[in-house]
Formats: structure tokens, sequence, C-alpha cells
């Protein structure tokens, strides 16, 4: 049954929330749901993009008061 996980990636600038989100995808089983907080705006596009990129699919991207957050379903891995 999949499980819902989340990542703190706030503070961190980037290259290291792409980077985080991978180390954190990498311990996922297909069909879990990784939500992550960042505060880096420039997650919105990268996390996303590595996601696509890597056969991961964003469910949601949106902002809450200063943190951007991105739910990601986990894929299969290409």
């Amino acid at each position: 049954m999949p499980q819902t996980f989340t990542l703190d990636a706030r503070r961190l600038l980037c290259p290291l929330p792409v980077i985080r989100v991978q180390q954190a995808i990498e311990n996922l089983a297909v069909g879990d749901t990784l939500t992550v907080y960042c505060t880096d705006p420039g997650a919105l596009h990268d996390v996303p993009a590595w996601a696509r990129i890597h056969g991961h699919t964003v469910l949601t991207t949106h902002t809450e008061d200063r943190d951007y957050l991105i739910s990601l379903q986990v894929g299969i891995p290409t």
C-alpha cells in the first residue's frame, strides 16, 4: 500500500532541494507520495523538471505563506 512522506528542504538553495529529493526518493517505493517543503523559489521549476526526467509524477505545486510545496508520486526510474 502506497505511503505518504514529507521532506523539509527549507532554507536550502539550488541545487540542494533537488539533491535531497533524489536522496529521499531512493528510499521510497513506486506509488509512494513525497511532499517537499522549500523556500527557494527555483525549486518550483527544478524539482518538477527533475521528477519528469526521472519518471516521477508531479501531483501538485503551490505556495503556502513563504513555503513552496511540491507533491510527487514515485514512479519507475528511467
